[in-house]
């Protein structure tokens, strides 16, 4: 069954979702944020539940082959292009059925992404976050660690991942069964990399899905509309 468009419901419905789709992602960034605020230095997490999971994750992948680390930094790249990729055959195909309302739609899922990847870039020069591969002690990780100033949260892969798969699913919802699995595979993958702990990527999803939710909803029908009045033959 395929999940409800919003071209199908009215105007103030469409702000009330949009709305909605915001505040859950406000929510999980506070739920997830992990501290200090205010406070001098970055912040090092080193225990608590996303540091036992991100030890169990890297525990396994340590025991794998050598060269796993070069796999999962091209694999989670690879899978954003692919993703990408996908959006640009949407948009594709809506430009060759002149379908204003699925033009609009990959327009703004492609805002939508870049904006949530600026407020993932702005969050972590707040937060401050230090990555669990300098943070945490007696795990090595498989993957090359950023530099010191390249802050952990949110994950900014995660954050477009979710942008991206959330917003094609809006716009095809048939392709939910692949696009969804791919972003989570992005996600995991930063993790068992070692550059992430298992709540940045949870609050990068959060943001790249919230903020894609919202744009199409609130922006997509008046835009399509604007669109079919600017290209229809005039009389």
């Amino acid at each position: 069954m395929e999940s409800t468009s919003p071209y199908e419901i009215g105007h103030g419905r469409r702000l009330l979702g949009s709305l909605v789709a915001l505040g859950v992602g406000a929510v999980a960034l506070v739920l997830l944020y992990p501290g200090g605020l205010g406070k001098a230095g970055p912040v090092e997490v080193t225990g608590g539940a996303s540091v036992a999971g991100y030890r169990a994750v890297n525990g396994v992948v340590a025991e794998g082959p050598s060269g796993v680390g070069a796999v999962l930094d091209l694999g989670a790249d690879g899978l954003l292009v692919v993703l990408a990729g996908l959006l640009a055959w949407v948009g594709w195909g809506a430009v060759r059925r002149r379908s204003a309302h699925d033009v609009a739609g990959v327009v703004l899922v492609g805002v939508g992404t870049v904006a949530a990847y600026a407020v993932s870039e702005a969050l972590k020069l707040v937060v401050d976050e230090e990555r669990p591969c300098r943070a945490v002690r007696g795990v090595v990780a498989v993957a090359d660690c950023p530099g010191v100033d390249d802050w952990s949260f949110p994950s900014n892969h995660a954050t477009l991942a979710a942008a991206l798969a959330v917003g094609l699913t809006v716009l095809r919802p048939r392709l939910a069964a692949v696009v969804l699995p791919l972003g989570a595979v992005v996600a995991v993958a930063r993790v068992a990399a070692g550059v992430h702990y298992p709540h940045d990527v949870l609050a990068g999803a959060a943001l790249g899905a919230a903020v894609v939710t919202a744009a199409v909803w609130s922006a997509a029908p008046p835009i399509a509309a604007l669109m079919e009045r600017r290209t229809r033959p005039n009389g």
